[in-house]
C-alpha cells in the first residue's frame, strides 16, 4: 500500500494538534499504519531544539537553521521510512510554516528558505496541506487557554502585527498551490464539525 504525508498547518490556536489526532483515530479504525508526528518535536534531537527554539531569543537565520535541522532529521528518521512502509503520515507542521514564520513573518528570503530546504528535502513533499485559517486575535487567545504554563513561548509573545503576517503568508502559499492546500475556516465550527470536514475531503480524493 502506498504511504501518505498529510500536513497541517495554521496561526496559534488553531487546533491543528486536535485534528490531527482526531484524524490518526480515523485512520487506525479503518487498519492503516498511521505516523502521528509534529514539527519540531518528532525526533528525540528535535525535542531539544524545540525548547531552544521556542524559549531562546535568536537571529531569524538561526531560528530557521534550527528548524531545517530538525526537519532533515525528522525526515530521514521518521517520515521517509513511515512512507516507504506504506504508513500514513500526520505531521502539525512542515515546511510551510517556516515558510510563514520566518520568510513572510521575519521577512527572510523564501528564495533561501527553499533552497536551503531543497537541499535535504529532495522531491519530499506532502500529499496534502490543511490550512487552518483563524485570526490571530482569536487564534492567540485560544493558545492562550489552553497552553499548561503561564508563560506564551516566543511565537505567541510576539506583536499581533507578526501574527497577520503569518496568516497572510499561509494564504498566500495556498493560493500558489492551490492543488495541495485545503483551507478550511476554524473560527466558529466545533473540532467535530472540521474533522467531518476532513474525512468527507480526503474520502473524495481517495485517500480514505
Amino acid at each position: 500500500m502506498k504511504g501518505l504525508f498529510l500536513t497541517f498547518e495554521g496561526p496559534e490556536g488553531a487546533g491543528k494538534s486536535t485534528q490531527a489526532q482526531l484524524l490518526a483515530d480515523w485512520y487506525r479504525r479503518k487498519g492503516r499504519e498511521v505516523v502521528l508526528t509534529r514539527e519540531p518535536g518528532g525526533t528525540e534531537l528535535g525535542t531539544e531544539l524545540r525548547k531552544l527554539i521556542l524559549t531562546r531569543p535568536m537571529q531569524p537565520e538561526t531560528e530557521f537553521l534550527l528548524y531545517s535541522a530538525d526537519r532533515a532529521e525528522h525526515a530521514v528518521t521518521v517520515i521517509r521510512p513511515a512512507l516507504a512502509r506504506g504508513a500514513v503520515v500526520l505531521c502539525d507542521r512542515w515546511l510551510d510554516s517556516s515558510l510563514a514564520y520566518q520568510g513572510y513573518g521575519r521577512g527572510l528570503s523564501l528564495d533561501w528558505l527553499r533552497a536551503v530546504s531543497s537541499g535535504f528535502l529532495g522531491e519530499l513533499k506532502p500529499n496534502l496541506t490543511f490550512l487552518f485559517k483563524i485570526s490571530p486575535r482569536l487564534g492567540l487567545w485560544r493558545a492562550k487557554h489552553r497552553r499548561v504554563s503561564n508563560e506564551p513561548d516566543r511565537f505567541e509573545a510576539e506583536e499581533l502585527a507578526f501574527h497577520q503576517k503569518v496568516l497572510d503568508g499561509f494564504l498566500e502559499l495556498a493560493r500558489q498551490e492551490s492543488d495541495r492546500f485545503v483551507v478550511l475556516d476554524v473560527e466558529k465550527p466545533y473540532a467535530n464539525e472540521v474533522q467531518a470536514k476532513l474525512r468527507r475531503y480526503l474520502e473524495e480524493r481517495g485517500m480514505a
